[in-house]
């Protein structure tokens, strides 16, 4: 085992971390609102007494880069992940279905599913994953692999208290990022890089941001509201949930 430096944490971050913040600027200028009308339940924000545009629009685009930026920063903790298990151990990013990175150590070949956080996916999805671990493992003994394979799930932040789940292993938070690299203190490294130029990023994201929600609540109130300023519900499930007519 080789040991993953600071420094090598650090470059790679502060390489890396730009792509996250790019991607997540690109995915507020590409929007458009009806495309996040069209995704989001009217029922529910009528439930919850929505009565001004501006209100309904900023709770409805929230909830969408919420989504996304998730979405974004759990690719950018993969890649770091397979970094540092690549310096630690060889770690690699895998070819198989489903599987994110392999590495070995002592005698045992690890594959891994790298999630966010231990909250990541309802039943359907857990049972897709056993799916890809158990694939795997078949490919690997057709191809006359003779180490032993560990199946690992490991998520990037959170805590889980039983961690052997039978088929695979959970491992969360602290003991996912000690078991890639050897180094318990890795959890904690890696917080301090990830604010590189934050401050300036965030700023050109929020002024983005703004002209968003303006644009986004002048095109709603000029499509959703009546002549009285009121939002016009069933307009807006009209156009969310009504059949197409020719």
């Amino acid at each position: 085992m080789a040991e993953v430096t600071k420094q090598e944490i650090t470059d790679f971050i502060e390489n890396n971390i730009q792509k996250f913040h790019r991607r997540r600027l690109d995915s507020l200028t590409d929007l458009k609102l009806k495309k996040i009308l069209k995704r989001k339940n009217p029922y529910l924000y009528k439930a919850k007494h929505f009565t001004t545009a501006p209100d309904l629009v900023k709770e409805i685009l929230d909830a969408h880069l919420s989504a996304q930026e998730e979405g974004i920063f759990g690719d950018f903790l993969e890649e770091l992940a397979i970094f540092i298990c690549g310096k630690a151990y060889g770690g690699r990013k895998s070819s198989a279905n489903g599987i994110d990175l392999e590495f070995e150590q002592d005698g045992v070949l690890y594959v891994v599913s790298i999630k966010s956080g231990p909250n990541w996916g309802n039943s359907r999805q857990i049972s897709k994953m056993k799916d890809d671990f158990t694939k795997a493992k078949r490919i690997l003994r057709t191809s006359g692999h003779a180490k032993r394979v560990e199946t690992i799930n490991g998520c990037c932040y959170g805590q889980e208290a039983s961690e052997d789940k039978g088929d695979y292993t959970k491992l969360c938070g602290e003991s996912f990022w000690a078991f890639i690299s050897g180094q318990a203190r890795l959890y904690l490294d890696i917080i301090e890089p990830l604010g590189h130029q934050a401050k300036e990023r965030n700023e050109a994201f929020h002024q983005e941001y703004g002209k968003v929600i303006n644009l986004f609540t002048k095109q709603f109130i000029d499509e959703f509201c009546d002549q009285a300023g009121q939002i016009d519900w069933e307009r807006l499930v009209e156009f969310n949930s009504g059949r197409k007519r020719k």
